[in-house]
């Protein structure tokens, strides 16, 4: 069976002018500043306007452990939103930008498929409005005026093995992992041992997503913890006086991206933090003004609920104090069927006993989710190779666990086709259902909030840390910093540290190798198993096949 891809049909869509789009919003013209005919920001001004408006209903769209066999949590974002504008609803999708490493690498866009997607593809997949490369220069900025003030007589008496302050870039390059800078003589500084780590893992990043307004930002980036003297006293990034440079790199980037969808409703497209490397979501500033704007709100936390809906309600919401209303779990029976041991080439033959088997997958992050106090239905993503019994041992395993999986054919057929799932999310956020709550409260140590989400989302027996990690985070209480939630850095394939893990383990252990504080976003990172902050190319990486056609064209991004 011919399908047209992604990009032929986002290349086909009927786009509307940019201002036109705002004014469903009723963003006036002046206030969004174009880039192109397709795409605007959106002013700092409106939004400090919008402050005294009511809040609509904030929907999350989560998903099962991803799979090689696709889930489509994006494009169910996307469908979802449609559908709910569709159903006479005012909705606002809020989404992510994509990262260039993974698009040249192997995971692809960030604009959702099919007839569920946010248009212009090409552009939000590679330069979009240049929120990345704002935010890899702010970030090497920092880094640059570190080994400056090193160089220049090191007033601050940084001690150079203590420069905790990595460099980024937008791309997968396994070799800037681990590197050594200032060879070359005394004319080129004190060398040193650091690396890269990809620009969506930065700080930087995750505050640019997690703060209110410039003035937030600013007092962010100035917290920031970037060195250590040999008495080990913490250097801040304000006391290299780099946190007001890096706010006017910063300036365009913290105004949220209007775009939208093939069906021409309204997008914020904004900050692109990595789920199992950051806390995966969305900037704070783009969903709050959607919510002044929009009657529903539909974001997404990427990768499984495990990483990306964890650190939604325990970090974003906790952070910004947003009450979410509703939650989607997208699922699969493709995914079902590789849970319970089906290998990728077999997908397309019917198998309900592999369903059953692979289910409980569902089953835990339907329980975890609920367990934040948010109701819960499941989306099943529909594959055309699905039959009839395979959708129906899903909807009866759902049914099982107190929810309803509702079929959604919004990959093929748009709003259209997601008109059921909108109803129910309609009908669980109308319900006054949400009892919303952290798994946490801000005053338990650190080491127990660690222990917390091991046990109780990743359902593991112990948490393993060398006494070093422990005495480490025992000196951050001791500094004032142990009222900061957990962001656990963890392979997104598994509720374990190991990815070839898949299902409902129990009885597992989560080693916890590094921990590094974000003093700036307000977290600290829990680095767990083999986790790379910096990831590198598959063997044969997307870049291959991306290219210029002879229209013009860019072929091969998917």
């Amino acid at each position: 069976m011919a399908f047209k891809t992604d990009i032929e049909i986002a290349r086909e869509a009927n786009k509307k002018p940019i201002q036109e789009i705002g004014s469903k919003l009723g963003i006036p013209t002046e206030h969004l500043l174009p880039y192109g005919h397709d795409k605007a920001k959106v002013s700092q001004d409106f939004i400090k306007s919008l402050a005294g408006k009511p809040d609509g209903k904030l929907v999350l769209v989560t998903a099962i452990n991803p799979t090689p066999a696709g889930e489509g949590k994006t494009t169910t974002t996307v469908g979802l939103g449609d559908g709910l504008n569709r159903i006479g609803k005012k909705a606002v999708i809020c989404i992510r930008e994509a990262s260039l490493g993974p698009n040249f690498g192997m995971k692809g866009g960030a604009a959702g498929g099919g007839m569920a997607q946010v248009v212009p593809m090409e552009e939000m997949n590679l330069h979009f409005t240049g929120d990345f490369h704002a935010i890899t220069s702010a970030h090497n900025l920092l880094s640059a005026m570190i080994d400056n003030h090193i160089y220049w007589g090191n007033t601050l008496g940084i001690d150079e093995r203590r420069v905790v302050w990595r460099r980024v870039m937008d791309m997968n390059d396994r070799a800037l992992r681990d590197i050594v800078v200032s060879l070359g003589g005394v004319s080129n500084g004190f060398p040193r041992q650091t690396g890269f780590d990809i620009t969506v893992a930065s700080e930087v990043m995750a505050i640019l997503c997690l703060s209110n307004d410039l003035e937030d930002l600013q007092r962010r980036l100035g917290d920031i913890v970037v060195a250590y003297t040999r008495e080990k006293k913490p250097i801040y990034c304000r006391d290299i006086k780099a946190d007001g440079a890096m706010t006017v790199l910063l300036k365009d980037a913290m105004q949220p991206n209007l775009v939208q969808t093939l069906e021409n409703n309204p997008a914020f497209v904004h900050g692109g933090p990595f789920a199992n490397i950051a806390h995966g979501c969305n900037s704070v500033i783009a969903t709050k003004t959607a919510l002044k704007l929009g009657e529903y709100v539909v974001t997404e936390a990427g990768f499984g609920a495990d990483l990306g809906a964890e650190k939604f309600f325990d970090i974003k919401c906790r952070k910004a104090g947003l009450k979410p209303s509703a939650a989607v779990i997208v699922a699969t029976v493709r995914a079902m069927k590789m849970n319970g041991g089906v290998a990728k080439a077999d997908l397309g033959t019917e198998n309900v006993d592999a369903v059953k088997k692979g289910c409980p997958n569902l089953g835990r992050h339907i329980s975890n989710v609920k367990g934040f106090g948010v109701p819960v239905v499941v989306a099943i993503n529909h594959f055309y190779s699905d039959t009839d019994a395979e959708v129906q041992a899903v909807k009866d395993y759902v049914a099982a666990q107190g929810a309803e999986a509702i079929l959604c054919k919004h990959w093929a057929q748009g709003s259209a086709g997601i008109e059921d799932l909108a109803k129910k999310v309609v009908q669980l956020a109308e319900s006054g259902a949400a009892n919303f709550s952290p798994l946490y409260p801000d005053e338990m140590p650190l080491f127990q909030k660690i222990e917390t989400i091991a046990k109780r989302i990743y359902h593991a027996d112990e948490v393993l840390a060398d006494k070093s990690i422990r005495d480490q985070l025992k000196t951050w209480e001791a500094a004032g910093y142990g009222h900061l939630p957990i962001c656990m850095a963890k392979t997104q394939y598994s509720f374990t540290t190991d990815p070839n893990l898949r299902g409902a383990p129990t009885g597992h252990s989560v080693p916890v190798r590094e921990v590094r504080l974000s003093a700036g976003a307000g977290f600290i990172v829990v680095i767990c198993g083999e986790i790379m902050t910096m990831p590198g190319l598959p063997k044969v990486p997307s870049a291959e096949v991306i290219r210029l056609n002879d229209q013009g064209f860019v072929e091969g991004l998917f």
